[in-house]
């Protein structure tokens, strides 16, 4: 009897429980250094990841996403930048530990990046093909031939016609929606077990997005690969992801699994992000957050999200809210989520 491919999806899904954890970040800090003091742009971050899963992390620009995902390549910005401590086990192997030598073996093989703009992650003095093979270098030392034969593999797998052609041109013959499937390829072409996915249908039409999160989605099933998704869309967190991690101010505020997330959203930051989300029946004025969030390098004691949050308390001012779990796998690091806040006093807050 053939499988109704739907009822397969959700089966997936509830085995990822017993497919093993190939990414696991505990209590992350990546500062830098300046003038002005420290700047906590990654302040504490933790969380798992399985093979065949994919994580969405959401949040506001310079909430510290893009900063996490460089922290776990090890390619931090330095030297104002460094990761001050904390663990990034991949395959069993601390990566804060490794050495810049090491690491070199490490990205492309184990994990890879495909970065948001493909007009500037592409040399435009040098051919599809030999940026592919540069990849491949790298990570691997094969005969040319082989070189070769691998880099147009990589090009087939990301759906791009006429590979062997295409390995002569330059980026500026290529589409934007190409490119960004060449930037694929050479983050695949190595078949490391994770990919981090920095927000990388930002430069491309609505049309192109969605043949290539389907393209993102039709090579994790094939690979097996783990895949960290850094958006602000939650149309795509909905889309493609298993579970999601709200971060504001360097830290994680909420997480949990995609459909429990967007059922009963908790922390007063998520549930403001999906108000903010335009809908197409929508006919009272776009939704928008308050304030802006604070500076990274004088933080507040308590909740970072308290000066724009209308449920504050004088608690949240205070004290940073530990980590709770309203409901099975979702955490949240909130007061609301106390049981003891409703029967706490209203401490007036101006």
């Amino acid at each position: 009897m053939q499988k109704d491919p739907q009822l397969a999806k959700y089966m997936a899904k509830d085995n990822m429980t017993s497919k093993d954890t190939v990414l696991e970040v505990n209590d992350l800090h990546t500062y830098f250094f300046n003038r002005r003091g420290i700047t906590k742009a990654v302040d504490g971050v933790s969380f798992s990841l399985k093979e065949g899963e994919t994580l969405g992390i959401v949040g506001e620009s310079g909430c510290g996403k893009t900063m996490t995902a460089l922290s776990l390549l090890g390619l931090v910005p330095k030297p104002a930048a460094r990761i001050v401590s904390g663990e990034i086990i991949l395959d069993g192997e601390d990566l804060v530990q490794k050495s810049e030598k090491e690491m070199r073996q490490i990205r492309g093989r184990k994990i890879s990046m495909i970065l948001q703009d493909p007009q500037t992650s592409l040399n435009p003095v040098f051919s599809i093909g030999s940026q592919v093979m540069e990849a491949l270098g790298v990570s691997h030392k094969f005969a040319r031939k082989e070189m070769v034969n691998r880099a147009i593999d990589a090009l087939r797998n990301v759906r791009v016609a006429a590979p062997e052609r295409r390995m002569s041109d330059y980026p500026h013959q290529m589409s934007g929606g190409m490119k960004q499937r060449v930037i694929g390829a050479i983050a695949i072409s190595s078949t490391p077990k994770v990919i981090i996915a920095d927000e990388p249908t930002t430069a491309l039409d609505v049309t192109i997005q969605l043949q290539y999160l389907q393209l993102l989605r039709e090579i994790q099933q094939e690979t097996g690969l783990a895949i960290i998704f850094i958006t602000h869309d939650f149309g795509i967190v909905a889309r493609m992801c298993d579970r999601v991690a709200v971060m504001y101010a360097g830290r994680i505020i909420e997480s949990g699994d995609v459909r429990t997330l967007f059922n009963s959203p908790t922390h007063p930051y998520t549930q403001a992000l999906m108000a903010s989300v335009p809908k197409m029946d929508r006919t009272e004025r776009l939704f928008a957050i308050d304030g802006q969030p604070p500076a990274l390098f004088a933080l507040p004691e308590g909740c970072r999200f308290a000066e724009r949050c209308s449920h504050a308390r004088e608690r949240c001012f205070q004290e940073y809210p530990p980590i709770l779990q309203p409901e099975t796998d979702h955490d949240v690091s909130c007061w609301m989520a106390d049981p003891t806040w409703d029967q706490a006093p209203q401490e007036a807050v101006s």
